[in-house]
């Protein structure tokens, strides 16, 4: 038996889960009750009263039908259940007839009767046979208690005896497939996270005001409003869309560089009654809504269960009712009982009576009733599973009544719930719309954004940079605060995944500004804040994912001097990278692209006659097409890095006026070519670091002009003398190569003033190093230098000294002669510095104002 306390609990369910239970869920529900309660009574009756009485069939009835009842053979089936001793102890006479019959079993009869006592064997048999008016049977109470046991089990069908059972089993399947959605993991989670958040944003303030304030307006005003929200274009600013009064400028569209003339006719109810405390839970709800939509519209895992478990009760429906139909006549109130029991009893056929027959039949009808009911609902909700496309949720009737139209139509698991909850009442929906509207979150955003961020705030996170210039810099930020555009003095801005950056108008206050950092940040902007970019801005950064996502105004700025662009322009977007073309940026002198070409987009050479400096950094990207660098006739500086080439570019020896040209990390072995550099008479600096270079020809003396030689980290064994008759030379470094000797031709370069050789094979320094009185950097570290001669005292104007990893054992005496040597710029071991001498030691000891340059 079920306690209160234990059928309770089965109800706890249903304050949780009711908003995800239509009516036809709660209606079965109440049906399974119904039919639990069947099952219950069924069963209680039949533990307590059910039994059969049973009476032998007399020889001369057998003989007298037409046709005898074939004994032995029983085709029923049994339930098992208790037999009353009491009541068949009163049946032990019957009579069938007039004609007395005497059996043969009179003496077993005798014998059985002889174990009672004498008032029950002699003084009643004389009562009974005086007042009965049947025939006896001659049976005693124990055989008539066996003989009804016995036709229970053989004689009574066990549709009869199992069918309490039955209902209850299949009562019980039917709650389990009713709730299995509920209880199961894959969904059960997501269920229990859906209606929480439910809960959450129908108790929101937020959502109270916002509903409060759109959904009630005039329905005229709210199509007026939609009609002009559609005719705004991609790129309009939202802040203008939520109703600010000053943000009614119209914006700048993607397609043809137009400015919209519309005036912006959504407004999105302010919010200032919001305190901080429930801005800041509606902020953290949006969140959560954003997270869970993105976990649940992968997948319609729910749905696909909600509709097996309905497929499943609609298939046990079918079952029930085609079984129990075949056993309904079954039931009845008479039955034949052939025991084969005829040695011990003397009778070979009983007639027996069940006294639940007609209760159990009346139950059966009204549980087919209810198993036909609860059927047709199954039917009805695959009707609606299947009838209405419940794998998208639109919102089109919340945004005709609300002022928010870019509410997204969800889809999958997350449009499945939001049905379901349609069933129990649709403004959960509508109030799980505010939630989903863009406008509404942005605008939320905004002011929590705009109260977080203050004046005071922002300039606290005001610094100086390398060049300083006052900068400021904003990281994952939900939008930009309205106080940033205060800071007037303000040079650098940098904004760093903002996805919902807006530069308003406010921005024309800030005279100063000139360099605009853009980190996957696409920025909305209006017209006015759009003119004074154009005519303000010198230096923009743009990082990005894809050129798609590069915004339609950069390629408008007409007075540009620098752009940065780094992300991803491969081939396969090398159509988009005419950079919505960039002949617009009549004033741009330096670009620079780092991402993966394979070849140099055609269109960059609209402005190519413009650029002095060129950057192209492919990320190991093999560069091939370069045909279009000699259209680049006035570039000074190029810079070919991670390209993969295996040569020096013929088109660069077109290039008259280049004066630097860097192709580091590429994979250069030989540069044959440098012969061809003789025609670029401005050549000064030539990096070919980082490569696979093996020898330098001795073509090289051809550069003449040639001031800084960058040859690090290569594969060079020596170094030719060709190199040090390039008179102009003041920067040479040939670090981390495998150069064993440093020639003595290096006595010819007066001009050096910066020489590394760091991480070579060096044992000896020739005196004519020393020679160089004008160096003021020398890198010997990682070499196997055993000692350094004395006339290191000759380079007086040395502010860089690098020995550590070589084979020293003391230091001369004469570094206290570099005047301008200081223990900082002495990189030695802690030893060798200890062993010099204390006025040696003294001298590199001493502050200097003068400042230490290391020349690279």
């Amino acid at each position: 038996m079920f306690t209160l306390a234990e059928v309770a609990s089965l109800n706890d369910i249903q304050p949780t889960y009711r908003i995800l239970k239509p009516w036809w869920d709660v209606f079965m529900d109440y049906l399974a009750v119904v039919m639990l309660m069947v099952a219950i009574f069924a069963g209680t009756m039949q533990l307590t009263k059910d039994q059969v009485v049973c009476l032998p069939v007399l020889q001369s009835t057998i003989n007298s039908k037409a046709q005898p009842v074939t004994s032995g053979k029983a085709d029923f089936t049994t339930v098992e259940t208790t037999t009353g001793q009491g009541e068949a102890s009163s049946m032990r006479t019957v009579s069938f007839g007039s004609t007395p019959t005497v059996t043969p079993a009179v003496p077993l009869s005798r014998a059985a009767t002889s174990q009672y006592p004498p008032t029950e064997s002699g003084q009643e048999p004389k009562k009974e046979q005086k007042d009965s008016s049947g025939r006896k049977t001659n049976l005693d109470f124990q055989q008539y208690v066996f003989i009804n046991q016995m036709c229970y089990h053989v004689a009574l069908p066990w549709y009869s005896k199992y069918f309490p059972y039955l209902v209850l089993i299949h009562t019980i399947i039917l709650i389990v497939s009713s709730n299995f959605w509920f209880k199961y993991p894959k969904t059960c989670s997501k269920i229990e996270h859906f209606v929480s958040i439910l809960g959450k944003c129908f108790e929101s303030p937020w959502t109270t005001k916002a509903l409060s304030e759109t959904a009630c307006e005039d329905s005229e005003e709210n199509k007026q409003r939609l009609t002009g929200a559609q005719s705004l274009s991609k790129y309009v600013s939202t802040s203008s869309d939520e109703g600010s009064p000053s943000a009614s400028t119209p914006m700048i569209t993607k397609s043809g560089f137009k400015f919209s003339a519309d005036k912006p006719m959504i407004e999105v109810p302010s919010v200032t009654i919001l305190d901080k405390k429930d801005g800041e839970q509606a902020k953290a709800l949006f969140e959560k809504v954003r997270k869970f939509r993105a976990h649940v519209e992968d997948s319609d895992l729910i749905y696909k269960l909600y509709v097996g478990q309905t497929v499943i009760k609609t298939v046990k429906f079918i079952f029930i009712l085609c079984y129990t139909a075949n056993f309904v006549n079954t039931i009845s109130f008479e039955h034949i009982c052939s025991p084969h029991v005829e040695h011990l009893i003397g009778y070979a056929q009983f007639e027996c009576t069940h006294n639940m027959a007609y209760m159990l039949k009346k139950l059966l009808i009204s549980y087919i009733s209810l198993i036909c009911v609860y059927g047709f609902i199954c039917l009805y909700t695959l009707f609606w599973l299947f009838r209405i496309p419940l794998k998208e949720y639109s919102f089109e009737k919340v945004r005709e009544e609300s002022s928010f139209s870019d509410i997204p139509d969800v889809k999958n698991d997350f449009a499945f719930l939001l049905h379901m909850v349609d069933q129990y009442d649709q403004l959960y929906s509508k109030r799980f719309g505010v939630f989903l509207s863009e406008v509404s979150e942005n605008k939320l955003r905004e002011i929590s954004l705009n109260h977080e961020w203050t004046f005071e705030k922002l300039r606290q996170h005001v610094s100086r940079n390398m060049q300083e210039k006052q900068e400021l810099h904003l990281c994952m930020l939900s939008g930009v605060p309205d106080a940033v555009f205060d800071l007037t003095d303000l040079d650098v801005l940098k904004l760093e995944l903002i996805p919902e950056a807006k530069i308003p108008a406010k921005i024309s206050q800030m005279t100063n500004l000139q360099e605009l950092h853009l980190y996957h940040c696409p920025v909305k902007v209006e017209q006015t804040a759009f003119s004074f970019l154009r005519d303000h801005l010198r230096c923009l950064h743009v990082n990005f994912t894809d050129v798609a996502e590069i915004p339609a105004w950069v390629y408008l700025l007409k007075n540009l001097r620098e752009l940065y662009l780094i992300g991803n322009l491969n081939s396969e977007n090398n159509k988009m990278i005419g950079l919505e073309s960039l002949r617009e940026l009549r004033h741009l002198k330096i670009l620079h692209m780092k991402s993966n070409l394979t070849k140099i987009p055609p269109n960059i050479t609209d402005v190519a006659p413009h650029l002095t400096k060129l950057v192209i950094d492919n990320d190991g990207t093999k560069l091939v097409v370069l045909n279009s660098l000699k259209k680049m006739i006035n570039v000074v500086e190029l810079e070919l890095q991670n390209c993969e080439l295996e040569r020096i570019p013929h088109a660069i020896f077109s290039l008259s006026n280049l004066q630097e040209l860097d192709l580091k990390s590429n994979s250069i072995r030989t540069i044959e070519e440098i012969i061809s550099f003789q025609h670029l008479k401005r050549l000064t600096c030539l990096k070919l670091w980082h490569n696979k270079i093996v020898n330098i020809p001795p073509s090289i003396t051809h550069i003449k002009n040639l001031e800084s030689l960058y040859l690090s980290n290569n594969k060079l064994e020596s170094l030719p003398a060709a190199v040090f008759s390039l008179q102009k030379l003041r920067c040479l470094d040939v670090s981390y190569n495998s150069i064993a000797v440093i020639p003595v031709e290096i006595g010819l370069l007066q001009n050096l003033q910066h020489f590394h050789i760091t991480g070579n094979k060096v044992d000896v320094l020739p005196k004519q190093l020393f020679k160089c009185v004008k160096l003021r950097t020398l890198s010997l570290g990682q070499n196997c230098i055993t000692s350094l001669s004395d006339k290191v005292g000759q380079l007086l104007q040395l502010t860089h000294l690098e020995l550590k990893g070589n084979c020293l054992d003391r230091l001369p005496a004469t570094l206290g002669q570099c005047q301008l040597l200081r223990k900082g710029g002495l990189v030695v071991e802690d030893y060798l510095f200890d062993a010099l001498p204390s006025e040696v030691k003294e001298v590199l000891n001493q502050d200097t104002s003068i400042p230490f340059a290391n020349g690279i």
